[in-house]
């Protein structure tokens, strides 16, 4: 098994509670949690990451009507 080094946000507040954590695995994947809820990981690839956030940044995930 391997050990994650969790990295919050610069815009964290620095308080606990209502921040993602990130942490990069060995073989490239990227692992997240929410850090009120650190048992719960879930994981994902760099490139579907980026483009995630990519959408957030540039609004296209908008709620549906």
């Amino acid at each position: 098994m391997f050990q994650l080094t969790w990295q919050k946000s610069s815009f964290s507040t620095g308080g606990e509670g209502e921040c993602v954590e990130l942490a990069a695995g060995p073989a490239g994947d990227v692992y997240f949690r929410e850090s009120d809820r650190p048992t719960q990981v879930a994981t994902t690839s760099a490139a579907a990451l980026r483009v995630l956030l990519l959408g957030i940044k540039t609004g296209g995930l908008a709620p549906r009507a």
